[in-house]
């Protein structure tokens, strides 16, 4: 799926954090009452999850396999 080349793994991390932080402050913005579009909310916070898996999966790559 991702290149094993490091700086591209960087690079898409990069993409991917700042995406993951834009979301989160869209989610805060979102009024919490009964005019709320939960539909929207739900979707919103299913796809901020799907980014931190993301996130951790290519920080993970990162990371060298040492055989000790």
């Amino acid at each position: 799926m991702f290149a094993d080349d490091p700086a591209t793994i960087v690079r898409r991390l990069t993409e991917l954090k700042l995406e993951h932080r834009d979301l989160d402050a869209a989610i805060a913005r979102l009024p919490s009452g009964p005019g709320c579009d939960e539909l929207q909310l739900t979707r919103m916070k299913k796809r901020k999850l799907r980014l931190k898996d993301m996130i951790a999966y290519l920080e993970n790559k990162l990371i060298p396999d040492l055989d000790a």
